[in-house]
Order: C-alpha cells, then structure tokens, then sequence
C-alpha cells in the first residue's frame, strides 16, 4: 500500500478485489472465531468485520502521520466535550470501498448482512448536536484531505440511556464498552500526567505548580475514514487512570475502601457525559473532566509539534487549536502554563502563540447557557490557572481602559471575572480575548451573538467575529441513512463527480422537479423508508402507524426553547377538532418525537410525561379512528435518527425565533426531502432563502418582533382569554382530561404558561395551527408536495460539512484545502 493519498487509482475496488476481499473476510471471521462463518454469531460478525476494517484504517493512518511529518503539515485540532459518532461499520465499508464484498460474504455464509450492521452499538460518546457537528466535522476533515485530530473523551457510559416508565424518563448508564470496542487503538506509549489541587510556589523569577493529586490520560484512537481519498483523521479520546492503582498500605491493613479510592477518582472522570451539576460534587466533576480533556490534548499536540518542528515559536503557525463552544475553554489557561512553566516562555511569546492557535465557536445565544466557574473551585482544583487568567485579563482590561477611560461599567462587563455576587470565572470571554477568530452557526446567530451576548467584545474586536454556517455530511445523513433516494440521485445525478462529495450537484434536481416520474420516485422512496419507520415503531413499542398517513417528526433535545410544548398543543387542539367532527375529511397524521430531557431538567422531564398522556389518550380514542398518532420513540440516537430523518414528510423547527443558534436536524432532514415548518430562526434562514421560503411553512414571530414583544412587555395571558381554541386546549390540560388519575398534574406547566411563558408559546399558537392548515392543504395534493421535496433536496448542496470545513479553513485556520 504505498500510493498517494490522492491517487485516483486507489478510490475504487476491482471485481477480483472485491472477491479477494469477500474471501478474506471469510477467512478471518473463522480464524478469529475458531468457528466456521454460517455457525459463527452475528456478533463475531460485526467484530470480525470491524477488525478488517480497523487493519486497513490503521495502515491509512500511519501513512497520513508519516506523510504530514515529512511535509511538516499543518494540523487541525478539534477540542469538544462529545462527539456523537454513531456506528461506524456502514461508514468504513463504504469509505473503504468493501460494502459489496461484505454483503456477499454475509450472504454465502447464510447471515442477513442489516442484522450484522444492527449488532453494533451506538459509540455513546455525544448527545446532541454540538456532538454530532464534532462527528460530520471530523468526516469532512478526512474527505478533505486536512490534516486533523479531534480530542474527546472516553465516556463508559454515555450520557444516559433513556428508559420511559408509566410515561416518566428515567435514566440508566449506557453501557456501550459492555463487550468492548472493536474500532479502537489503544495507544498505551501516549499518556500523559494531569494534575489537581496543590499549591503554587516561586521558582526563580518565575512560578511553579506543585499538584497535590496525580493521575494518567492515556489516549484511544478511533479512526475516521475520508471518502474518495485515503486520508483519515484521528479521534483520540483520554481514558483517566490513577497514578498508582491502589494504597496497597491501606489494603494491607483491611481499609480497602481507601485503597481503591484514587481509582475511582480517576475512573469517575469517564463515567458519564456531562453528570448533573445541581450538586457541587457534579460541578467538581465536570470542571476535572474538562481540564483532563483540555490537559492531555495540549500534552500531546506539543509533543507532536516537538518532534516535527523541534521549537515551540512555531506552534501557533502549524498548530490551529479550536474550541467547540466553552467546555474547553481550559486550554487557555492550560496552554499558557505548559508554555510559560514548562517549557520556559515569556508571557508575552506564549501569549502569541495562544492567540495565534486558538479560535474558538459560540453555539448559544443564552446568557445563562454560558459556562461559569466559581474562583473558589479553580483555587482549589487549580490554582495556577486561576493565577493566569488574572494575569489575562488584567492585560486585556488594561487595554479596554485605554479605549474607555473612566467607563468602569464597560470594563465590568467585558471582565473575565464576574463580580457580582460570588465570584466567578466566565469561560465565554475567556475564551474570546485569547482566540484570533470567533465564529457563531449561522447568519442570524452570529449577528445576534454580536448585538447580544458580545456586543461589547465586538465593538472593542470587531474583527474578531465571524460566521460559519453549520452542515451535515451527506455521506452518513443521505448515502448511508437513505439508501432509496441515493439510488435514485445515482441514477438521475451520476456519479462522476460523485454527490457524496460534491452535494453542489444537487441544485441539477431543480428542473426535475417538474418531471412527473421523478416526483412519483420520490415518493416511492419516501414511503419505502416509512415502512421500515412503521415498522420499528410496531416491534419497539406495539403501535401500529399508517405509513401512508403524514409523518410529523419532532426529534431534539427536550428543552423548553425548543418548544416541543407547542407541538404537544398543535395536537391536542387537533385532537379536540376530530372529536368534535369525526365525520370531516381528515389528513391522517402521525406525530413523532424523539429527544432526551437532561436528568435534573423537570420541566423538560414533565413534558415528556404531557406527550406520552397525551399519545395515551389519542390513540386509544375511537372517535380519531387512526387519522391521529402520537409516537414517543424513547433513547434517541444516531442509528435511531438514520431511520427517522429519511421517513419525515414534515421537519419541525420551531424554537423561540432567535434562541436556535443554527440548527442541523433541519438540513439533514431536507436533504431526505422533507418540508419544514418552522420559526425564521437558525439556519432554517439560509435553507428557506437557498430554497425559497414558498416551500417552507414559515409562522409565527421573527427575532425582532419577539425583542420587542419583550420590550414592550409580554401578556401571555392575553391569548388565552383572546384565543377560544388555546383556551380549549390549556383548559383540557389543566382539567386533567389527559391525567384523570391526577388531576393536577400539569396545573403548574400551564400556570407557567400563563404568568411568564418565557419562550412565547401563546404568542405563536394561532399562527403555527395556520400553517399546520397549510401543511394539510398540500400533503392532499402528492404531486405538489413531491415538487416542493425535490426543490428542498435541491437547495441543500450549501450544507454540507464539507463546505463548512473549507471555509473555516480559510477564514479561521488559514490552511489550504487540498484539491
């Protein structure tokens, strides 16, 4: 295997390799198992074929190390808290060019190759989409041809696995690493010491960390395959461990509790993703795990740049170091230690050089989202950090002085020390003073992040600002997740350049659009992919759902910006409007949510407990005959989403206008051709302008109107008394019509309602059940509706990952893309 990285040669497989191919997977599964392939499980499967795939991502990831050593390379290194990579047999067969030898060799062996590809759990390391931007990000890389690392963590047990009991959403470990991991290369050479606590003492003229605690991150390598190219990229992900693994003194005299207590310490720290910080032994634990992140990447990307570049003044230019919004905000403090204290730096050069490196994303327009740390907890965890983010700002407020003498409020304001009441250390502008570039998500987002939250930064850095528009890959949301419509893209797109990288060539859709063939292909596929949704839906909860009634898909996070509320009150006043004339012509309709609510979250959590009330209610009701459903698929997750996206005829996207920073369920679900209705919020902008908002169902109040509702002084109350079917619908609610066992139930959600409604419910109602009509409307007309899905597809080729990757690679990492 010595080609290039780019040789053409090597981007297909000859029908002799693919045979060669099939019979070594044959060959291995019996040497690996002891058993011959049609008696071996289909588990042994699974590991077998990810092992084959392993072998040859390894070789690619060597040649990429050695090729970007020998070039002295530029490198991207990606910091995020989560990475949501889902299953990754599909995505390396395909990358690899190996899916046809691998279904061939399942099927001579009698195995079904789909029960092999379900066998494998979902990595449990992200949640949400911070996470899964991390995931597409590191796939575009590695398409790309960047060099690129991403650094995580090693999560045991995910965030949670999501059980639903009478209704309620409890909690339990996901316990992925159960049977191992087969796609992971423990690198046992690569660890790195981190420390807490101590105490910080003079060292000559300059300062020295003395840790009073010790432990070891040792690095785990899961390889991310590039498609069309043998470039990959690494996720190395820290596993902590104590620096001696028991008190074997404390053992020996019987107290094994204290013995084995450092290494619980240390495992803790890879327990759980983001463990619940309503506690100030959560917060700790979050506030290790970040730094344990932040302290083992820098660690090891110095290392690295040592032994290619052999000086450091050369980080800032070979490095580019960027935070995925503020849970690692660390690495700035971090990076100035081990510069300064390690390895011998001024203030000033270090300084440089962090600022050079790093650059930092914002994803929330929240102020109480942005991460804060108390000073008593960094002086006790951290103190020669603490000391060097006063020296930060105490640089960077005495340029703010100069600028605005005698305006002490400001320099207040733009202070990395918040003041007022107990002090605490803010990581967002932490994060900006020592970053070269920081970008918001969308267009709207990244306005509002400077006329908002940053206005201040911005006006004493206005060009430190910018915006990168999210994206997908469509390698994993459309090649992978929907099989039918890439068929048919082959068939009517080609593949010479291929869509799968170059998605631009969707915009070739938008004449057949008129096409009467293409749109009942279109629809062929959609229904193929509600079957299989319907079908899931059956063995995992029961429900039969009618694949041909319209499927209303509502899969987020559950959170009370995202307003899945509103949803829930779109389907009971439909609901009321059924009963109340069951004999009327009808859209069937089947309504699916799917999310987690954070576990100390109760609002979120008593929502969910509403919608499964309400699907209760609804779906046993004869009156609704069918032409309603309620579904609530619980445990939502990458393979779950790979079936949900493909099935949805209609996309909900409808946050509070100016709460969603950009949003990316919304592309991936155009780009499998559903329609959205949805708030002019996020990116949902930019698709319905590349689009045209025509063929977007677009309601309720913008940014500016809900300002100034605010402003002006929000009565939610008013609508209530004002509108005669949200009244019908909260007073169903609070009556207990879908908790009669307990009437109260929900009294306080809906009095939340009335007196503060924070994220304007009511004020959106009446608009959002008018476009719910319009939705209707065109879902009775097939064609029509099939020409608006084409159009969407159509205008989706500006959402690619890969088109996100290129421009922060030249707005914001200043490195050249490849081709």
């Amino acid at each position: 295997m010595n080609e290039s990285l780019t040789d053409p040669g090597i981007l297909g497989l000859t029908e002799a390799d693919k045979r060669a191919a099939s019979a070594a997977l044959l060959a291995r599964i019996e040497r690996e198992s002891g058993r011959t392939p049609n008696l071996s499980s289909l588990d042994t499967w699974m590991r077998t074929a990810a092992h084959a795939c392993r072998a040859e991502l390894a070789e690619r990831m060597n040649q990429c190390l050695r090729s970007d050593r020998q070039a002295k390379a530029k490198r991207v290194h990606y910091l995020s808290m989560e990475f949501l990579m889902g299953r990754a047999l599909s995505n390396a067969l395909a990358a690899l060019g190996l899916e046809t030898a691998f279904s061939e060799a399942a099927c001579a062996a009698g195995r079904d190759p789909g029960a092999v590809l379900e066998r494998e759990p979902d990595a449990a390391l992200g949640n949400g989409g911070l996470g899964r931007l991390a995931a597409c990000f590191l796939d575009s890389m590695a398409t790309l041809g960047l060099p690129a690392f991403g650094y995580g963590l090693r999560y045991e047990y995910g965030m949670f696995a999501q059980r639903i009991h009478d209704g309620c959403q409890t909690e339990e470990p996901d316990d992925w690493l159960r049977d191992g991991n087969p796609w992971e290369l423990h690198r046992p050479e690569l660890r790195y010491r981190v420390g807490f606590g101590g105490r910080v003492v003079s060292d000559g003229p300059g300062r020295r960390w003395v840790p009073s605690e010790q432990l070891h991150a040792t690095a785990y390598d899961f390889i991310v395959p590039g498609h069309g190219t043998r470039r990959v990229a690494v996720l190395r992900q820290w596993q902590a461990a104590p620096s001696e693994p028991i008190d074997y003194a404390a053992f020996s005299r019987g107290d094994h509790a204290a013995a084995g207590a450092a290494k619980q310490a240390a495992e803790r720290i890879n327990w759980v993703l983001y463990p619940d910080d309503s506690t100030t032994a959560g917060r700790q634990l979050r506030l290790r795990q970040e730094y344990v992140l932040v302290s083992a990447s820098l660690q090891d990307l110095i290392a690295r740049h040592l032994a290619d570049h052999g000086r450091l003044t050369s980080l800032g230019d070979k490095a580019a170091i960027h935070l995925n919004d503020t849970h690692p905000a660390l690495a700035v403090p971090e990076l100035l230690r081990l510069l300064i204290d390690e390895h011998g730096m001024s203030w000033d050069a270090a300084l440089a050089q962090c600022r050079q490196a790093l650059s930092y994303t914002n994803h929330t327009l929240m102020p109480e989202a942005l991460e804060t740390w108390p000073l008593s907890m960094l002086e006790e965890l951290l103190p020669r950090h603490l000391e060097l983010i006063f020296q930060l700002n105490a640089w960077f407020l005495n340029t703010v002085r100069r600028s605005h003498p005698k305006d002490d409020a400001f320099v207040a304001r733009v202070s990395v020390i918040d003041e007022r009441g107990e002090r605490r250390v803010r990581m967002a502008p932490l994060s900006i003073i020592a970053s070269h570039r920081v970008n918001g998500v969308s267009q709207l987002h990244s306005e509002l992040m400077v006329e908002t939250i940053f206005a201040d930064f911005a006006t004493i850095l206005p060009r430190r600002f910018c915006n990168v528009t999210n994206g997908v890959t469509p390698r994993r949301w459309l090649a992978q997740a929907n099989p039918s419509l890439a068929g048919l893209l082959d068939q009517r797109l080609g593949t010479t350049p291929d869509w799968r990288t170059h998605l631009e060539r969707l915009s070739e859709l938008a004449p057949l659009a008129d096409d009467e063939r293409m749109r009942a292909e279109v629809l062929d596929a959609k229904l193929h992919n509600k079957k299989r949704l319907a079908e899931l839906v059956r063995r995992e909860l029961g429900l039969p759902i009618d694949p041909n009634s319209l499927f209303d898909v509502h899969i987020k996070r559950i959170h009370e910006y995202k307003r899945q509320l509103l949803n829930v009150l779109h389907v009971i006043a439909r609901f009321q409007a059924i009963c109340a004339a069951p004999e009327a012509d009808w859209v069937p309709r089947t309504v699916v949510f799917a999310g987690k609510a954070a576990s100390a979250y109760a609002i979120a959590k008593t929502i969910i407990r509403l919608i499964h009330d309400v699907a209760r209610v609804v779906n046993s009701d004869p009156r609704v005959d069918g032409r309603l459903r309620v579904v609530f698929l619980p445990n939502y997750g990458v393979s779950l989403g790979e079936v949900l996206f493909p099935a949805a005829d209609l996309s909900q996207q409808i946050s509070t206008a100016g709460t969603e920073a950009s949003g990316t369920g919304n592309m991936k679900f155009a780009l499998n051709g559903a329609l959205t209705i949805g708030t002019w919020d996020g990116a949902t902008i930019e698709m319905a302008q590349a689009v045209g908002r025509e063929h977007f169902f677009i309601f309720g109040l913008d940014a500016e109107q809900v300002s100034a509702l605010r402003t002006q002084g929000y009565e939610p109350r008013t609508h209530y008394e004002t509108e005669p079917k949200l009244k019908a619908v909260l007073d169903a609610i609070t009556e207990g019509a879908f908790s009669p066992n307990e009437t109260d139930r929900y009294r306080g959600l809906v009095n939340t309602l009335l007196n503060r409604d924070a994220y304007m419910l009511l004020a959106d109602f009446a608009d959002y059940l008018a476009a719910q009509e319009r939705v209707d409307a065109l879902y009775q007309q097939p064609d029509e509706w099939a020409r608006h899905a084409i159009l969407n597809i159509a205008g989706m080729g500006g959402f690619s990952s890969d088109r996100t990757i290129r421009e922060y690679a030249r707005t914001i990492w200043d490195m050249p893309v490849p081709g």
